[in-house]
């Protein structure tokens, strides 16, 4: 394919062109994240119900989704790497669309799991990984977080607009043919947008910061300490957002106010995002990694000691909302500040294995936790203690020499 050849080390020049990609990926975005993502929360219980699975079981196959996702990760990073976004970008739509066609015409549990094996391997091919991939390699460097930030400001309002599509679907047709439905929009959507949007030159690896290896790098000790603090924050992260509507309900609070925080704590993470950027301005590397984890880990304790009134905790999960979103951010830029855009695909794929590996066990962790604890409340305790942990070894995740801030060879990190 056109887009999979190689143009001359370093970024694409000229704006027309990444900035196409930036609206094309803003759209698929919205609409991989709403269908695979978000759709099936809402259609959980209808499955359920009609086909006579338990709630764990069918919950439990969206969970093998994400860990198959963050399995395949990893080798479909290094393709990144070489061959560029659109052949697997275009590739993961395909098979996407296929994917929930096997997931809607399942009349058995095995068959149902089976589905959601190829929903999983086509998340690795479509959602954040590549996207981020895209944007890091075809972006100047003074642009490359302002195009991140816009990119997942999209991607957060999926479930804004799929949502309450999907509810509305499902008021009218089974989940079967809600599911079928929303496949014919990934397949109208999605594929022709890959495959004729991202036909930009792919450009040759620049040059490294760190002339190793990436096997190598990803067995040294700032970047082990790296995976080790990041999926230690992602579990304080994302922990609390499920967590956080029995915590509202051990208050007095009711279901609706809960849903209330939790959808102002969608809109603080737009918010955060937004303003990441000034913040990257404004601090190095090692000081804006371990100070997010910290904010993390205060406004989760903060959720965990209030016990009201009502618009204290709103106000509390806003806050937390805003620092999960810096945290997305952090996490997509945590390769190239610190080892630059060279194995970017094949790096990140490595990161984010294990953190979307927490982000799929957090929901049982946190309910495990509250049964083993007695409550909510210290739930939340823990899930800040392990942040603070998290903060103190990504002090560590920083090598000697790093991009950071200044991406054209000025300061590094460590003198930040």
């Amino acid at each position: 394919m056109p887009g999979s050849e190689l143009a001359r080390p370093g970024v694409l020049r000229g704006h027309a062109g990444p900035r196409r990609v930036l609206v094309v990926l803003c759209l698929t975005q919205i609409t991989s994240w709403g269908i695979l993502f978000y759709g099936f929360p809402v259609l959980a219980p209808a499955i359920s119900a009609d086909a006579g699975w338990s709630d764990t079981a069918v919950i439990g196959a969206f969970s093998v989704a994400q860990l198959v996702s963050a399995v395949v990760g990893v080798p479909v990073g290094r393709l990144l790497d070489r061959r560029g976004p659109r052949v697997v970008m275009t590739t993961g739509s395909l098979l996407a669309v296929g994917a929930l066609a096997v997931v809607a015409s399942a009349r058995s549990l095995p068959w149902f799991y089976a589905g959601w094996v190829l929903v999983g391997v086509a998340m690795a091919g479509v959602l954040y990984q590549p996207a981020f991939a895209a944007l890091t390699r075809w972006h100047d460097p003074d642009r490359r977080v302002a195009a991140l930030t816009v990119v997942t400001v999209a991607g957060g309002l999926a479930s804004t607009v799929f949502a309450p599509l999907t509810a509305t679907l499902a008021a009218h047709l089974d989940w079967r043919q809600t599911y079928l439905v929303l496949a014919a929009v990934l397949a109208a959507v999605t594929v022709p947008a890959h495959l004729f949007g991202l036909r930009l030159p792919w450009p040759a690896h620049p040059a490294a910061s760190d002339t190793r290896r990436p096997t190598t790098i990803a067995r040294s000790r700032p970047f082990v300490l790296l995976v080790v603090s990041m999926s230690l924050g992602a579990l304080a992260v994302y922990a609390i957002v499920v967590a956080m509507v029995p915590l509202f309900a051990e208050r007095g609070l009711s279901t609706t106010t809960a849903a209330w925080a939790l959808g102002l704590g969608g809109v603080g993470q737009v918010l955060g995002r937004l303003g990441y950027g000034r913040l990257v301005a404004r601090s190095g590397v090692k000081a804006r990694t371990a100070g997010v984890l910290l904010v993390a880990a205060a406004t989760t304790l903060l959720l965990g000691l209030v016990p009201g009134p009502a618009f204290a905790l709103i106000a509390a999960a806003a806050l937390a909302g805003v620092v999960r979103g810096i945290f997305t951010l952090i996490q997509a830029t945590a390769v190239t500040d610190r080892w630059g855009t060279a194995h970017y695909g094949q790096l990140s794929g490595v990161l984010h294995a294990p953190l979307t590996v927490t982000a799929a066990v957090a929901p049982w962790a946190a309910t495990a936790l509250a049964g083993t604890l007695g409550g909510y409340p210290a739930v939340f305790a823990v899930l800040a203690a392990l942040g603070v942990v998290a903060a103190l070894v990504s002090l560590k995740s920083v090598p000697p020499y790093t991009v950071d801030r200044d991406f054209r060879g000025g300061r590094s990190g460590s003198e930040q």
